[in-house]
């Protein structure tokens, strides 16, 4: 059971109402976490807007199946059922039905390993996995991969907290 009430036609702001129109006119979807997050829209742009900031940047570097990995990594590794839930919709666009068993690139399974060590253990990163990162990624590029690594984390924790409702598979 949810412990915040998601937003309605009739509960939300009028600000709210614009931050949904904005949302949906650049084509993405109202989930569960959105509807909550939408009770006050500074924490709605902070943790949703940025983040697809973020991620379109993450996506510009390694790309959008890449991105989806590690992103899906981390929130598999948090055991965070709304975000999994999200990213297996995507994995089976992949044609990926077993995640554990997949023949992914090396690029990718270093990335999938640097998003699982930092949902783990933030403070347990070993320098040997982030010499492997520095050997195949820039520093800026780094900077973009943690910080949507940062990002996936805080959407778990939110929904895991707040027991937001996971969307149907």
């Amino acid at each position: 059971m949810p412990r915040i009430k998601m937003i309605t036609p009739e509960t939300i702001s009028e600000e709210g109402k614009q931050a949904v129109a904005e949302h949906l006119a650049q084509g993405y979807r109202l989930t569960n976490e959105k509807k909550t997050l939408l009770h006050n829209v500074t924490a709605f742009h902070a943790l949703e807007v940025e983040s697809y900031a973020v991620d379109r940047e993450l996506q510009r570097f390694i790309g959008k199946r890449a991105a989806d990995f590690f992103e899906y990594a981390i929130s598999a590794q948090n055991e965070c059922i709304v975000c999994s839930t999200y990213f297996i919709k995507l994995l089976r666009q992949y044609g990926i039905e077993d995640f554990e068993h997949f023949d992914f690139e090396p690029r990718e399974k270093l990335l999938i390993e640097y998003g699982q060590a930092m949902a783990k253990d933030p403070k347990g990163v070993s320098d040997e996995l982030f010499l492997r990162m520095k050997q195949e990624f820039t520093d800026e590029e780094i900077v973009v991969i943690t910080t949507m690594g940062v990002f996936m984390i805080a959407n778990n924790y939110f929904n895991d907290i707040l027991q937001v409702e996971p969307e149907a598979l």
